[in-house]
This record gives C-alpha cells, structure tokens and sequence, in this order.
C-alpha cells in the first residue's frame, strides 16, 4: 500500500493509498475532491473508498464529487458520525476492521476533538515495515487537536491509545501545523534537547517548502506536550501533578498561544 499526500486548501492534507496490484484507491478525509481526482487519473486507479475520520467540512468537503464520479465507492466513517458525513454507508465502531487491497486496517475510536472521532491505524506487515496511522485531527505532528466536542480526560484516553502503538508507526496528521506547534511546546519544555533539535530540522524543512507529515511516533513520545503529561518538566510548567490536569492546562496554553 503506497501512501501519497496530497495538500488541499490552505494548510490541509489528504492522503490517497494506492495499492498497486489492483490499481485501486482510497482517499482519507478529502477536503476537496480536485487533489485526489488530478491523483486518481494521473494513476488510472479506480477509488473505492473514502474513509473519513471525523465531520468537519475541511475533512469532508470532497466526499459528494468523489461519489459523483465514483458512484461505486464505499464511504466510511465513525457510528457516532450518522448524519453528519456525506454520503456515509459504513458506520463504524471501536475495533472494527476494514480491508483495503492486501491491508486489514483497525479502527481506533478517538474523541476529544470531536465526539465521533475515529482513526484508521494498518500495522505493519512484515517486522521492518512501518504501521500506518491517519488519525485526523486527534494528534499533530508536535500537538493536538481542538477540545470542541470532547473533554480533556477524553482527549487523554484518545492519545493514550495512540500514544501505545509502536515507536516506528507513521503519523499521517490531516494538518501542517508543526512549526507553531514546536514553537509553543518550546515554551513549556525548553530543556528538552530532542525537541531543540526537531525545532531546528523543522524550521529548516519549512523554510524550504517541505512537508513535515508524516511524522514518527516515536519521535511525538519525546517531543510532542501532549504525549508527555506525566513527565515533571511539563508538570511544573502548569503547576500541577495530576496527568489530566497538565493535559488540560497545556491545551489551554496552546489554544491562546
């Protein structure tokens, strides 16, 4: 399974998996439909699915083109979605597995940024592959997301069970937020020396124009505020020993940074 990012409006990106043997596709949260038709074509593949993570128009905004043109395609989304995802015919639940070409994806129930939020992890195959992760807006490249539906101990048990997966799984963020986010968490750990680091390769890639997603999970354990709410430093930045707590205040912090 090939994964391509595609960028669409103005920060946003949609992932299209290409499995090559049968040459078709799927599209993750499509923003817009034009990035993944301009794909498709230039693939001859044909899309059969769209699995979305959560309602927001940036990550449903292409669903009803693609259906127009792919009138066969399966639309996929969270249980709790029903009614808010166009078109949506799959309704899933916690634990749920789906199949796409050779891979058998898993469904991660995730709220917090919203309360239907789920996201779509493929482990990996083979002992030196990658798992892959889509997982919307719930965990960015250095952040999170938004509380708008959720709450902060929802927010935690949400990134807890992400935070669990393997240190090699691909982090497929729907966002190019990661320099201001490394901005922020600078200003509450900035005696982390990977984080130093990761802000400097970042500042770089951005400055050239690159793509910062995806990201390593591994590298989001020991860099990224919102993975590290038991560690002290943190802690004593928002005068609190309770993990939930320090989750809350940091994502507080963020929201007026």
């Amino acid at each position: 399974m090939q994964v391509i990012r595609l960028e669409a409006l103005s920060d946003n990106y949609i992932f299209l998996l290409h499995d090559r043997q049968q040459n078709i596709a799927a599209v993750v949260d499509p923003a817009e439909a034009k990035p993944a038709l301009t794909k498709l074509y230039e693939l001859q593949a044909e899309l059969v699915a769209i699995f979305n993570t959560h309602h927001h128009s940036d990550h449903v905004g292409g669903n009803k083109e693609l259906i127009q043109r792919f009138p066969q395609l399966k639309v996929y989304g969270g249980a709790e979605d029903r009614g808010r995802i166009p078109g949506q015919q799959i309704f899933l639940q916690p634990g749920d597995r789906l199949q796409f070409g050779d891979r058998v994806g898993e469904v991660i129930f995730v709220p917090g940024h919203t309360r239907a939020h789920i996201a779509y992890y493929f482990p990996p195959q083979h002992p030196d592959d990658t798992g892959e992760l889509f997982c919307g807006d719930t965990l960015f490249a250095g952040g999170c997301g938004r509380l708008f539906e959720g709450t902060p101990t929802q927010m935690v048990d949400s990134l807890s069970k992400l935070r669990s997966l393997p240190d090699s799984t691909r982090v497929w963020c729907a966002h190019e937020y990661t320099l201001k986010n490394l901005q922020f968490a600078l200003t509450v750990d900035p005696d982390n020396p990977d984080l130093q680091t990761r802000y400097e390769q970042v500042k770089t890639s951005r400055s050239k124009g690159q793509a910062t997603v995806p990201s390593l999970l591994g590298i989001e354990k020991r860099t990224n505020p919102f993975l590290r709410w038991e560690q002290p430093a943190l802690q004593l930045a928002v005068n609190s020993r309770d993990p939930i707590q320090t989750f809350a205040r940091l994502r507080v912090m963020k929201d007026r940074f």
